[in-house]
């Protein structure tokens, strides 16, 4: 009983956030989601990024240590992913990126912080970040045909995380007034990413829900299943470990609908699976979560 009130305790904020922007717009209200997802990723993630590096109580052989574990789960993941989808028979420029890519941002963050605390959103933080370079890049030759190397260095929460971490290395810190002002800025970032998914997903208008469901749900259960072996196999300490596992069970990112509506894979179907995929994660992710705690 206790597990299953501490498991709702911190998952109830995040899928209410986003149940909150769901209502807004089914009540017809106005949601810019454009601007309000541009003033989040430019610049209340970012703040809170560089601040949570900066102040992270690490160890360099811990953060090296879910570096290294990030990269191979992404790799194994990818990997496995493109052999399902072909061995599936599916279209690889519409259902591999969804497949292989998971909502850390709107969803894993959170989450993170939720479960573990300050210090499991700042490893959090480090493999969020290191699977937005590889969807800037990897992700975006999937579904365009081709790569898109030098967006990486445009993008603000790169970064924000490449001088996080210089800061984090060096012992550095910025003046107290700067701090707290990055600070208050980056509180905004994770409470507008959760109502936005909320407001995406109701916008969005979603196709083949038996299909979507299949895929959703082993998308889930390989990819948790995926990091959990692989953390295990680098010896991360137990908030590193859930973080890893957590972040690669999240569901389809609304970002993946984005790309394909604008690249011209089938967004319809994208849709369907960022939809059910979110839905699957209510019970999914709690459940996940109940092991790790």
């Amino acid at each position: 009983m206790n597990i299953t009130l501490t498991v709702l305790e911190i998952v109830a904020p995040v899928f209410l956030l986003a149940a909150l922007g769901f209502t807004w717009v089914k009540l017809g209200f106005e949601y810019r989601i454009q601007f309000v997802t541009q003033l989040a990723m430019s610049i209340g993630v970012p703040c809170l990024i560089f601040v949570s590096l900066m102040q992270a109580e690490i160890t360099p052989e811990a953060l090296s240590a879910l570096s290294f574990a990030s990269i191979a789960t992404y790799a194994a993941i990818t990997i496995g992913m493109w052999l399902f989808v072909w061995i599936a028979r599916l279209d690889r420029r519409t259902y591999l990126a969804p497949m292989t890519f998971g909502n850390t941002g709107n969803l894993g963050l959170p989450l993170a912080f939720f479960a573990f605390g300050q210090s499991g959103l700042n490893f959090a933080i480090v493999v969020f970040a290191l699977m937005a370079i590889w969807s800037f890049t990897y992700g975006i030759w999937l579904v365009a045909g081709q790569g898109a190397f030098q967006k990486v260095f445009r993008e603000p929460l790169v970064w924000a995380t490449v001088l996080g971490g210089l800061f984090l290395w060096q012992g550095w810190e910025t003046p107290t007034f700067v701090t707290n002002t990055l600070s208050l800025v980056g509180q905004i970032g994770i409470p507008l990413m959760l109502i936005t998914l909320g407001v995406a997903v109701a916008r969005l208008t979603p196709h083949g829900f038996g299909l979507a469901l299949v895929l959703s749900l082993f998308k889930v259960v390989a990819c948790a299943g995926v990091a959990w072996v692989i953390g295990a196999q680098f010896d991360l300490e137990p908030a590193a470990f859930g973080v890893l596992v957590l972040q690669a069970a999240t569901p389809v990112a609304v970002t993946s609908y984005l790309l394909a509506e604008k690249y011209g894979a089938d967004s319809e179907n994208v849709a369907g699976l960022v939809v059910v995929s979110t839905l699957v994660s209510v019970g999914a992710l709690p459940l996940i979560l109940s092991t790790l705690l």
